[in-house]
């Protein structure tokens, strides 16, 4: 919900360490923008190994919030040639309270580079932050190979897993060995009762609203239906007035929370879900997990102006990942997303391919419900509908393996 992330290359001046160095202490800023300070945080990785890729991660905080064009981390080699870490981040929004970003992969040669964070304004000016040595060591031996491996170099935008398809029912490896324990493949009417449960939820203040976390909505399961196998949510302007003085959206949810099955996911478990991205500015899709006022694992959030970004979240432990794909994640694409929920690692899938492992995990005796619905956002981290058109978000099938 915090970032939208596209590709976008960047060229900078040819300079060295000490030149890099120097760089991120000139001020490009147009007059408009000239008050407004951007810190660098946190600034990753601190090291890599030849041969192997990586990704970069930064986090920075503004003395104002303002949304910059682009976001992303830049690398030098000691001539002065760019080799930046692809897949930087576009429109977002920065704020005193922090936003990150994680980038696409990219490989690089044994030695020693300058890395830093950079930023552009709306006016197109460039702002380097603060750099640091990067250091890339030979690889030991023959040197092994990453599971992930970037298409491109600098500005390609993606980063494309070893081995993923774009197939419409890739069951990640997390399910081999496990049986299918529980599962809705939407090909007879909702379970309302039973199964699911679409008017109201403990995750939302108000049961059925929950305005303070920058939503619209207002649940109604008459906004969940099915057709052909699959699961069609709506959202659409309602009567119903928000406690901010807002106007409710009446948008669909599916939660096994309040069922007479009372289905839960647990420590150990694989859960997979196939669902077609919306299109509709506003539109928040999500796979997630809710119990007691947290457990909450987010297989999933997803914002059509994060075209291409998948928002992969631990709330319980803590990890967090903003996986971009230009090649299967993108508005109106089918996607199939996994996670496993380990005690000391949550996985997660795209199309059959592991794209990010927390270290974290859930811990030994974790369970929640599940959640899979389609929010209507506000506007404050992503733009709210721009019109009363309906908006749309479609799956195929839930299944938990276990």
């Amino acid at each position: 919900m915090r970032i939208p992330a596209t590709a976008s290359a960047r060229l900078g001046a040819a300079v060295g360490m000490a030149g890099a160095a120097a760089l991120a202490a000139v001020s490009l800023a147009t007059p408009a923008q000239a008050a407004t300070r951007v810190t660098q945080d946190r600034l990753t990785p601190t090291s890599m190994t030849a041969g192997t890729a990586a990704r970069a991660g930064l986090t920075v905080h503004s003395s104002r919030c303002f949304t910059a064009a682009t976001l992303g981390v830049g690398v030098r080699d000691s001539a002065g040639d760019n080799l930046d870490f692809p897949g930087s981040a576009s429109h977002v929004r920065i704020c005193p309270g922090g936003v990150s970003i994680t980038t696409g992969s990219r490989k690089l040669p044994a030695g020693t580079y300058t890395e830093f964070g950079f930023w552009r304004d709306t006016a197109g000016a460039w702002h380097n932050l603060a750099s640091k040595a990067l250091k890339v060591g030979a690889a030991a031996g023959s040197g092994s190979t990453a599971t992930s491996t970037p298409t491109g170099t600098s500005g390609s935008g993606s980063t494309t897993t070893t081995g993923t398809t774009t197939g419409a029912t890739s069951t990640a490896a997390a399910a081999a060995g496990k049986s299918l324990t529980w599962s809705d493949e939407f090909n007879s009417p909702i379970s309302w009762g039973s199964r699911w449960v679409g008017g109201t939820s403990s995750s939302y203040a108000y049961g059925t609203h929950n305005p303070n976390d920058n939503k619209l909505d207002w649940l109604d399961q008459n906004d969940v239906s099915v057709a052909g196998g699959v699961a069609t949510f709506t959202a659409q302007p309602s009567s119903h007035t928000l406690e901010n003085g807002r106007q409710a959206w009446t948008t669909g949810m599916l939660t096994t929370e309040g069922s007479s099955e009372g289905f839960q996911v647990k420590t150990g478990d694989y859960v997979e879900a196939r669902v077609k991205l919306p299109t509709g500015t506003g539109a928040w899709p999500a796979l997630w997990t809710w119990k007691d006022g947290n457990g909450e694992i987010d297989s999933f959030e997803y914002h059509p102006d994060n075209a291409n970004l998948l928002e992969l979240t631990n709330h319980v432990k803590s990890g967090q990942d903003y996986y971009t794909n230009a090649s299967s994640v993108a508005p109106g694409s089918w996607v199939t997303i996994g996670t496993y929920y380990g005690a000391n690692s949550v996985d997660w899938y795209v199309n059959g391919a592991k794209v990010y492992s927390d270290g974290s995990g859930v811990g030994a005796n974790w369970s929640a419900y599940l959640i899979l619905n389609l929010s209507i956002s506000a506007g404050e981290y992503h733009s709210a509908p721009t019109s009363t058109s309906p908006i749309s978000f479609s799956a195929d099938y839930v299944r938990v393996y276990r």
